[in-house]
């Protein structure tokens, strides 16, 4: 079986191909989009890529077309040898990439679906556009501050309409850069209200995503976030490793009879780790008394309200994905016999 190394570019493509003794039999340059018509043209082979923008779309088209595909860790490749002796560029990547694999069996990422990379993306879509509304928000909260006016008690939402009534109350008016970023955010609140309603009916024709919202705290953009990066869940025979992979479990720095454990690694996508750790929060602040936040709130009297809702965020995570692989809904009774 032939080796074809692919150093991918978002224009153009570095391609190395070996045979499996190391000889190079084919060194091109290839357009990205065409590669898949590349791919067709060639024996069953192991294709091998490193992660980036373009490596799962081109790693799946390569898988359907018998292929096997190996997506190598962009934090591994420097091991491998990618770069050495501070010398660099595309050929000699496709190069090194190529005589690892035919070296080695190269380890690689997990290759998710194409329907949870677009629910990815739809997801990171919905993020940006409350990323940019929070700092419209703060811009014009600034605004405020720098008049000495009286703090205005609003969520986003409703912080247009308060804000003209108070400005239209006062002598100067509504200046026209101010009224422009109100403009603005109500557009993105309209904007932002058709995402969740979008992600609310996906997760409600997804038997998986009605399963995980019968978690308390849990909704549908925490519940289709999680689908879209576990992806499935087999790839976690093992449940308790789930936290490490969310970054979600505690580091360790130890050396000799030192042991010393850090805060969470933080690994994984953040933006879920985020979510997972605010329906936390939110559990244990509207339904203080469910056994969940009655667990919680019993780690946070030992070690405090922030690692307690980070405990929370990885216990939901987990009972997740029992009820995920399980095929069932979440009880009471489920969380007290896996509490432990």
């Amino acid at each position: 079986m032939q080796h074809v190394a692919i150093d991918l570019g978002s224009q153009q493509s570095q391609i190395c191909i070996r045979q499996p003794d190391g000889e190079i039999t084919l060194e091109t340059r290839h357009s990205t989009p065409k590669l898949v018509a590349f791919l067709s043209e060639q024996p069953p082979s192991r294709v091998i890529v490193e992660t980036c923008a373009e490596a799962f779309c081109i790693a799946e088209a390569a898988q359907q077309l018998g292929h096997q595909v190996r997506v190598v860790p962009a934090a591994l490749v420097r091991a491998l040898g990618v770069g050495e002796r501070g010398l660099k560029n595309d050929q000699r990547d496709a190069r090194k990439l190529s005589e690892m694999s035919c070296r080695m069996e190269v380890p690689s990422v997990h290759i998710p679906a194409a329907v949870h990379r677009a629910l990815k993306a739809r997801i990171t879509a919905r993020a940006a556009l409350v990323r940019v509304r929070t700092q419209l928000v703060n811009v014009v909260r600034s605004y405020l501050r720098t008049q000495a006016m009286a703090a205005l008690r609003a969520t986003p939402e409703t912080l247009s309409r308060k804000l003209r009534k108070l400005l239209l109350a006062s002598a100067q008016g509504v200046p026209s850069f101010i009224e422009h970023l109100l403009q603005t955010l109500d557009a993105l609140n309209t904007q932002i209200e058709l995402a969740d309603h979008e992600l609310a009916a996906l997760a409600q024709q997804s038997e998986v995503g009605k399963r995980l919202m019968s978690i308390p705290g849990v909704a549908s953009v925490t519940a289709m976030s999680f689908m879209a990066v576990v992806d499935t869940v087999e790839r976690f025979p093992e449940p308790y490793k789930l936290g490490s992979y969310l970054g979600l479990a505690p580091g360790e720095r130890s050396s000799g009879v030192k042991i010393r454990t850090t805060g969470i690694t933080r690994a994984g996508w953040g933006y879920l780790r985020g979510v997972l750790v605010q329906s936390a929060w939110t559990l244990m602040r509207t339904r203080p008394e469910h056994p969940l936040s009655q667990w919680a709130l019993a780690v946070g009297a030992r070690r405090g309200k922030k690692i307690a809702a980070v405990a929370l965020a990885r216990k939901l995570a987990l009972v997740m994905l029992v009820l995920w692989r399980d095929g069932t809904v979440y009880s009471s009774e489920l969380f007290k016999r896996n509490a432990a």
